[in-house]
C-alpha cells in the first residue's frame, strides 16, 4: 500500500466532493502529489512524463485549493457583511415603523389640538356674539330710554312754555285791565261835571 492508499479517507469520493472542506477530506494534498512514489514496472510510463504530470497537477490543485481558500473566506465576509446589512435592515424597518407611528401619532395630536382650538374658537365666539348682542340691546335701551327722556323734555319745555304763555298772557290781560281801571278812574265823570 502506497502512501497515498494510507492517506485516503474512507468515504465515498461523491458524497466527500458534497461536503463543505473537501480538501480536508479527500486526504491527498498538493505535497502528497509531488513525494508520490511509484514502483517500477517493466512496461510502465515514462517516469519523467508522470513526475512532470504529477508536478503539474499538484500545482493546479495547491491553486484550486488557495482559489477555494479565498473564496471561502470570500464567503464569509460577504455573509458576515450580509448579516450587517440584514441586522440594519432590521434596524432601518423598526425604525420605519417607529418614525411612522411617531408621525401618525403628531398627526393625530395636530388635528386633536385643531379640533379643540377651533371648539374653543367658536365657543369664545359665541360668546363675544352674545356680548355684542347683549350690549346692542343695551345701547338701544339707552337710546329708547333717551328719545322718552328727550319727549319728556320736549313735553315739558312745551308745557313750560305753554304755561309761560298763559302766565303772559294773564299777566298782559291784567295789565290791561289795571290800565282801564286806571285810565277809568283819573277821567272825570260826566255825570258829575253836568
Amino acid at each position: 500500500m502506497s502512501k497515498t492508499d494510507e492517506t485516503m479517507p474512507a468515504t465515498d469520493p461523491a458524497t466527500a466532493r458534497r461536503l463543505p472542506g473537501v480538501e480536508r477530506q479527500l486526504g491527498v494534498s498538493p505535497l502528497d502529489i509531488r513525494q508520490a512514489k511509484f514502483g517500477a514496472a517493466m512496461r510502465g510510463f515514462d517516469r519523467s512524463e508522470v513526475m512532470t504530470f504529477l508536478q503539474e497537477a499538484a500545482d493546479g490543485y495547491e491553486q484550486a485549493l488557495r482559489e477555494n481558500e479565498r473564496l471561502r473566506q470570500e464567503i464569509a465576509r460577504l455573509e458576515a457583511s450580509l448579516q450587517q446589512f440584514r441586522e440594519l435592515e432590521g434596524g432601518l424597518r423598526t425604525m420605519i415603523v417607529s418614525a411612522q407611528k411617531v408621525a401618525d401619532d403628531m398627526r393625530d395630536n395636530a388635528q386633536q389640538e385643531a379640533a379643540r382650538l377651533v371648539r374653543e374658537a367658536e365657543g369664545r365666539s359665541e360668546l363675544l356674539l352674545q356680548a355684542a348682542q347683549a350690549q346692542a340691546e343695551d345701547v338701544q335701551r339707552d337710546i329708547d330710554g333717551l328719545r322718552l327722556k328727550r319727549r319728556e323734555a320736549e313735553h315739558n319745555v312745551e308745557a313750560t312754555i305753554a304755561s309761560l304763555q298763559s302766565t303772559l298772557e294773564f299777566t298782559r290781560e291784567q295789565e290791561s285791565r289795571e290800565r282801564d281801571h286806571k285810565v277809568a278812574a283819573h277821567r272825570p265823570r260826566l255825570e258829575s261835571i253836568a
